[in-house]
């Protein structure tokens, strides 16, 4: 047994919820430039509309759209690494991401103004993750950061 007094911190729900969504951002981003899970991969481009590529053949994705998920997820592992940080990133992510719903819906999908690019399928899961992240940060916020042990 050791008689260390390292300090030892647990992480906090809202930590692990935040590394999971950072997972997902990470692997999603991975896979956007994976032939086959993105379908017409041939037509993927750095950005704008003309990207006709689509991850899991629903999706419109570009090389920047792709850049974008996997900035994200390391945001959001950097960010998990304290209570208040996973809190952020869950909340102002879900916010962004609302944002972006709502930037989706307004612009001419066929103009130069897409050059994430989305389609309606983007939107709507954009929707989906701005209100989910939004309330994991909110649930799990509310739930106290463990204290660190000596161990």
């Amino acid at each position: 047994m050791s008689t260390s007094s390292a300090t030892r911190t647990n992480r906090s729900a809202t930590q692990l919820v935040a590394m999971a969504v950072a997972a997902v951002f990470l692997l999603v981003g991975i896979l956007g430039f994976i032939p086959g899970v993105t379908t017409h991969y041939d037509e993927l481009s750095f950005a704008g509309h003309h990207s006709m590529a689509m991850l899991l053949g629903l999706f419109m994705v570009s090389i920047l759209h792709n850049i974008v998920h996997l900035l994200f997820g390391v945001v959001g592992f950097v960010l998990a690494r304290t209570h208040r940080g996973a809190r952020g990133f869950l909340i102002g992510g879900g916010i962004v991401y609302l944002v972006l719903w709502i930037y989706g819906l307004v612009i001419d999908q066929m103009s130069a103004a897409n050059f994430v690019p989305v389609n309606t399928a983007d939107n709507w899961l954009h929707f989906g993750l701005g209100v989910g992240m939004i309330a994991l940060g909110l649930i799990t916020g509310r739930l106290p950061a463990p204290k660190a042990t000596r161990g």
